[in-house]
């Protein structure tokens, strides 16, 4: 079989450990673990959707070596507790039966283990660790920014805390992993003694390069007397920590060249988790390109002689072949792509990659696994449902079913729909599948959105779904076409703020801008400061437009925290004012007035105001259709304007609810 690309799918070994590929899963963590922090059966299943979706190896994050002083947060692996082991070894046995890599990531939080702070607390704390006793240590004495005392890490806790690392891969060994990672990278404890920043220590761990690197290289040898030399260890590290304060590259080629020859595999990340603005390049923003981080691990590549990996920002098979091929790297590692797709690397092999959904980097992952520790993609309703998925009641009965609305909510209805083998008619009243987030097409930072739309769009081209265009879904043709169920996904419409001169003709609705930007003049005005009011400035200041931003609340205040900071970045390269406690009140061929925080009114000049006051939900089409089947659900925007994860989470089960019964 001709492969179109041959290089990402060339086996690799390391130590005495063979991979099917170069495509492998990065380290990541999983919240939704028991109280007492054993993986449950929701975590095995995460685990092994990667490993079946065809990667040489997935790594199991957050394993922490040393629980008493490591912990940066409560939901973490303890390979300290023995208790673990039978649950451990069920996740590793889930991913090695695929023909897959088992790796654990041995890691060590330093400075930034903040459970010991939150003892006692609200946050409970695993068993082992209720005494009280946490103590969080750095290379060097100081306090975390809540107040709590971080002391100078003593010698004897240093070499208890290398034979932890050691004696944690040999719990890894005996659960059935084969190999190791250790997080050396991202501002953990081994970085933090690697730093010329964090350690300024006096003695033997410190106030060399050589001292400072001695840790880790303890860390090292300690886990190949534990494991053997043929138990094959991958070093993740930051090449540049990528904000003032940090290291960079110059520095984190020094620490790779230390490392050469000693471990079977660098891998080269980037970026600090504690530094904010480090965070949104350690796994790179919608702002950045893709594969942005490559260039650290290419350079870090030209070297040392050690294989190494790269990882951040990277979909496209096609640069993956790339990378490869020019030797940029040896392994192409992914995250957040495997969250999204985890079947990714299986429909790359087989050609159909096409089919493939691309990682939005929308943060919603993140942003729910910061504010309520649980799993969710924007466009893969299956994930943090596996084990329930695994077990999905089929059809009962074919039923005829009508979805009304063509966008996110209603194409994924639609294919869930026909894939459970129902009888789908779809009705969109424009002319093209997609709905509101077809306004999104013109702006070049969410591509990845268009490409998703299209992506469903073809899918839904391609099922047994009689899709109608241009067709509005009226009780009486409801009635006409007698379905079984109606799945009104009708969507939303923009809120228009009742302020004077609303209808002027300088004034545009932010979709309106987003499809016609040549309707937008030099100055703009932006009322509003949620993610698409703020978004569609970014955009106005790419295209050379001056834009302000005019909010009424206090603060630009949005749910998703972690794309919220690389908004803000944005603002602050294009320097965009965002003016809070600032009420619109008329809009004028000059611009727009307002009253600010004083209460004094002020001119915002302009020749166009765009309003992004939110989305209210199209409920009088819902209530039409309320008696035109026996079963009719509202999904969506049609409910409550939300985001995307809601529209595809809901659509996936209503759609799937049809006929269980």
């Amino acid at each position: 079989m001709e492969m179109k690309y041959p290089r990402i799918f060339e086996p690799i070994k390391l130590g005495d450990v063979y991979f099917r590929n170069r495509l492998w899963a990065s380290p990541t963590g999983h919240h939704e673990m028991t109280p007492d922090c054993f993986p449950d059966p929701e975590v095995v299943g995460y685990y092994e959707a990667k490993a079946k979706g065809g990667v040489a190896s997935v790594s199991v994050g957050d394993c922490i070596v040393h629980s008493r002083t490591g912990q940066s947060h409560v939901k973490q692996i303890h390979l300290d507790d023995p208790l673990v082991v039978p649950q451990l070894t069920a996740v590793a046995a889930a991913i090695s039966r695929h023909g897959c890599v088992a790796a654990a990531e041995l890691s060590h939080g330093g400075k930034y283990s903040h459970v010991p702070e939150l003892l006692g607390g609200e946050i409970e704390s695993p068993p082992f660790l209720r005494d009280g006793s946490g103590i969080t240590y750095g290379p060097v004495a100081g306090a975390s920014p809540s107040g709590h005392p971080i002391l100078e890490m003593p010698e004897g806790v240093i070499l208890e805390i290398i034979e932890a690392f050691g004696r944690g891969a040999a719990v890894a060994r005996l659960c059935g992993f084969t190999m190791a990672t250790v997080h050396g990278g991202h501002g953990w404890l081994l970085a933090q003694f690697m730093s010329e920043n964090d350690n300024k220590r006096k003695d033997r761990w410190g106030g060399s390069f050589e001292n400072r690197m001695r840790m880790p290289l303890a860390v090292i040898d300690s886990i190949r007397r534990h494991v053997g030399k043929d138990f094959p260890i991958e070093f993740r590290m930051s090449g540049d920590e990528c904000f003032d304060g940090g290291y960079h590259i110059d520095y984190g080629v020094k620490i790779a060249k230390a490392l050469d020859g000693k471990v079977d595999l660098i891998h080269v990340s980037t970026g600090n988790h504690e530094a904010e603005n480090g965070f949104v390049i350690t796994h790179p923003n919608i702002f950045m390109e893709e594969g942005a981080n490559v260039k650290f691990a290419a350079e870090i590549k030209k070297r040392v002689q050690t294989p190494v990996a790269t990882v951040g920002a990277l979909s496209d098979p096609a640069q993956m072949e790339e990378i490869i091929a020019s030797g940029k790297a040896d392994v192409v590692q992914f995250a957040r792509q495997l969250l999204v797709d985890p079947d990714f690397v299986n429909k790359v092999r087989d050609g159909s990659e096409d089919d493939a959904h691309r990682c939005l980097r929308c943060e919603t992952c993140f942003s729910n696994a910061f504010s309520n520790r649980y799993h969710r993609c924007a466009i893969n309703p299956r994930l943090g449902v596996y084990v329930d998925d695994k077990f999905a009641i089929p059809a009962a009965k074919p039923k005829r079913v009508l979805v009304v609305g063509g966008g996110v909510a209603g194409m994924q209805a639609a294919l869930t729909a026909a894939d459970r083998g129902h009888d789908v008619i779809l009705c969109e009243k424009t002319g093209r599948l997609g709905g509101v987030l077809n306004g999104e097409r013109n702006i070049p930072f969410k591509f990845r959105v268009a490409e998703y739309l299209d992506r469903q769009a073809r899918k839904v081209a391609r099922a047994k779904i009689d899709v109608r265009l241009d067709t509005c879904a009226t009780p009486e043709l409801a009635k006409a076409l007698r379905p079984d169920a109606i799945l009104v996904c009708a969507g939303a419409a923009p809120v228009v703020p009742r302020i004077k001169g609303i209808k002027g003709a300088n004034v545009l609705s932010a979709e309106q801008a987003a499809l016609n930007p040549e309707l937008v003049g030099k100055r703009a005005v932006v009322i509003g400061a949620g993610f698409v009011g703020l978004e569609t400035a970014i955009w106005l200041a790419m295209l050379g437009r001056k834009a302000t931003v005019v909010e009424m609340r206090g603060k630009a205040e949005n749910g998703n925290t972690v794309h919220h900071v690389a908004v803000s970045v944005q603002l602050e390269k294009y320097k965009i004012p965002v003016e809070l406690s600032t009420k619109a009140v008329e809009i004028t061929a000059e611009g727009l007035s307002a009253k600010g925080p004083d209460g004094k009114a002020r001119l915002y000049k302009a020749d166009t105001v765009i309003y992004a006051a939110g989305q209210r939900p199209l409920w009088d089409v819902a209530d039409a259709l309320k008696d035109a089947a026996p079963w009719v659900n509202v999904i969506g925007d049609a409910r409550s304007p939300r985001v995307i994860a809601d529209a595809t989470r809901e659509a996936y089960f209503a759609a799937r609810d049809i006929g269980a019964f």
